[in-house]
C-alpha cells in the first residue's frame, strides 16, 4: 500500500515538470506556484473534516515552520530558477541525487541505518537516472544549464530537510494534516512573493489555466498526501528512494503528451532507474503504522 502510493505521487511529481513548462509559458513562476498553493488550500479546507490524527506537542512549531520552508516555499522557488534556465531532463537526473542525500541525513539525525542492498540500489538507480538524462538530445529551452541545475541541487537539498522533518512528524500528525498546512503556508507565502516580483496575470488560455488547475488540485493535492502517507509508513531513506522514478515518469509523460520520442539507450537507462528502486526495497520490512488518516 505505502509503496503504491509513493509510484503514484513520483509519477504525479514526473508529469508536474511538463505542467509546469507550460504555465510558465504565460504566467510569472511565482504567479503559477501561487495559484497551485491556493486552489489547493481550497480542497483541503473542504474536507478538513478528514484532517486525520493532530497532537501537538511543545516545541512542535518550529519543526512544523521549518517541514513548510523547506518545501514548499524554499524549494518552489529554486525548482522556479532551474526550470527557467536547463531542461527537464538535466532537472530529473539532479532529482536523483535526493535519496543519497537523504539516506545519509537519515542516518546522521535519525540513526536509520543503510543495508549494503539498499545503498547498491540507489548507487544504481543514480547511475540509471544520469544516463537517462545524459542519452536525451540537448533541450533548446535550457539556456543556462550549468546555472539551472545548481538551482535544481539547492532544491534537493531543501526535500532532504523536507523529508527528514516529515519523518519526525509523521508520528503525531496525519499525512493530510501535513500536506494541508504546506498549502495554506504557501499560498500565502507565494501571494506575497508574486505581488512584490511580477504584474498581476492578464488573459490566460486554456491551456494555461488547466495546467495551473492541475498543478493545484491533482498534484499538490494528491501528490503530496501520497508521498507524506508513504513516508509515514516506510523509513525515510527507503521511501526516498522512489525519487528516483521521477526522471522516467517525466521522460513517459513528455512522450505522450510532446511527442517526444525515447531513444533506445533511454528505454534501457529507464528500466535501470527500476531495477535499481526495486533493489533499494528488497526484503524490507516496514515499520508499524503510524500517523494515519483515519
Amino acid at each position: 500500500m505505502a509503496r503504491g502510493c509513493l509510484v503514484l505521487a513520483v509519477a504525479l511529481w514526473g508529469s508536474s515538470f511538463i505542467a509546469l513548462k507550460l504555465a510558465f509559458q504565460e504566467l510569472s513562476p511565482m504567479w503559477v506556484i501561487f495559484g497551485r498553493m491556493a486552489l489547493g488550500s481550497v480542497v483541503f479546507l473542504l474536507a478538513w473534516r478528514w484532517r486525520g490524527q493532530i497532537d501537538y506537542r511543545a516545541g512542535d512549531w518550529k519543526y512544523l515552520l521549518g517541514l513548510a520552508a523547506c518545501e514548499p516555499c524554499l524549494y518552489f522557488i529554486f525548482e522556479a530558477l532551474a526550470l527557467q534556465r536547463t531542461s527537464a531532463s538535466q532537472a530529473g537526473m539532479i532529482t536523483a541525487l535526493l535519496p543519497l542525500l537523504v539516506a545519509v541525513g537519515a542516518f546522521l539525525l535519525l540513526r536509520e541505518r543503510i543495508s549494503r542492498t539498499t545503498l547498491a540500489g540507489f548507487l544504481l538507480a543514480v547511475l540509471g537516472a544520469v544516463w537517462l538524462s545524459l542519452a536525451g538530445e540537448a533541450d533548446e529551452h535550457a539556456p543556462a544549464p550549468l546555472l539551472g541545475n545548481f538551482f535544481e541541487v539547492l532544491a534537493m537539498l531543501c526535500a532532504t530537510g523536507y523529508t527528514l522533518l516529515l519523518k519526525h512528524l509523521s508520528a503525531r500528525y496525519s499525512a493530510f494534516f501535513l500536506t494541508a498546512m504546506q498549502a495554506f503556508i504557501g499560498a500565502l507565502f507565494f501571494l506575497l512573493l508574486a505581488a512584490v516580483s511580477a504584474a498581476v496575470p492578464g488573459e490566460i488560455s486554456r491551456l494555461g489555466w488547466g495546467a495551473v488547475i492541475y498543478l493545484g488540485v491533482v498534484v499538490t493535492v494528491g501528490a503530496y498526501g501520497l508521498y507524506n502517507f508513504g513516508v509515514s509508513r516506510l523509513p525515510a531513506n527507503q521511501a526516498s528512494g522512489f525519487i528516483n522514478l521521477i526522471p522516467v515518469f517525466t521522460l513517459l509523460f513528455a512522450t505522450v503528451f510532446l511527442g517526444e520520442r525515447l531513444s533506445h539507450g533511454q528505454m534501457l537507462a529507464a528500466g535501470l532507474v527500476f531495477v535499481g528502486v526495486a533493489l533499494s526495497q528488497w526484503r524490507s520490512t516496514p515499520p508499524a503504522p503510524v500517523g494515519i488518516l483515519d
